[in-house]
């Protein structure tokens, strides 16, 4: 099984870092409506239940000192959003990824938000393996569908770990294969037959979605996630499984 890192969109012999930004350019149009097709919708309740969960876990917020948020990959801005419908004025959010394709479209949604929001949320195009953040800047920091993306998941980790301050947490979602024989047998049929033939259809894209199975299944995934995050220096590391058995929500403190 090759490690998470060498799993790649397109050339097995190029660098990952710009196929995952090619990648994410090319389905960015598509990705929302993909996203929701895939998971039948179940993406928004996997959403609200690990932030449920980091919300737990946050420190007192108010206007007057708001939370300082960061969303790594955000992508289209999903979880973003969600973060400011939560906290509204008492929190500013950043969102930094690497795909200008993603941002332009989480952008135009901000442009259609009212003014209030449009203040509290900030977009970035930038390398989630060098955040531009000075350390100990944010009380919580969420990645979605993101870190199995990361060019060196160490290293993202670490990065993470920098720009968090002492006590903050860490959110992560991420999508596993299921751990039962029989659930695992129809997740594979699903993932790496239908998948691929639907994101052609829809994005025009087939190594995109072709790459998503074989990325989950080479990404680290329970236990072995949460020893990633111990060893990047993260503690009280967890993981919690999610129906069907395909996601999993991470939490863990610095």
């Amino acid at each position: 099984m090759p490690r998470a890192e060498e799993v790649k969109p397109y050339d097995a012999h190029e660098e990952k870092g710009a196929q995952v930004e090619q990648m994410f350019d090319s389905i960015a149009p598509a990705y929302d409506f993909m996203n929701n097709a895939m998971t039948f919708g179940l993406h928004r309740y996997w959403r609200n239940r690990a932030l449920r969960m980091l919300d737990a876990q946050l420190p007192p917020h108010s206007p007057s000192k708001p939370l300082m948020l960061l969303d790594v990959a955000c992508g289209t801005g999903d979880v973003t959003f969600h973060l400011q419908r939560l906290y509204g004025s008492g929190a500013r959010i950043e969102g930094i990824d690497l795909s200008g394709g993603m941002l332009a479209v989480a952008r135009q949604r901000l442009e259609r938000m009212p003014r209030e929001v449009q203040e509290s949320i900030t977009f970035t195009e930038g390398d989630c393996l060098a955040l531009p953040y000075a350390d100990n800047t944010f009380d919580a920091i969420t990645v979605a569908y993101g870190v199995r993306n990361f060019a060196d998941l160490p290293a993202g980790y670490a990065e993470m770990h920098r720009v968090l301050r002492p006590g903050g947490s860490l959110c992560v979602i991420e999508l596993c294969e299921p751990s039962g024989a029989l659930m695992r047998a129809g997740y594979r049929i699903y993932s790496r037959r239908l998948i691929p033939l639907v994101g052609r259809l829809v994005s025009g894209d087939r190594s995109a979605y072709t790459y998503l199975p074989q990325s989950i299944a080479a990404c680290p995934q329970r236990e072995a996630m949460t020893k990633l995050m111990t060893d990047a220096g993260f503690h009280k590391a967890t993981y919690t499984t999610l129906f069907p058995g395909a996601i999993a929500i991470y939490l863990a403190r610095k």
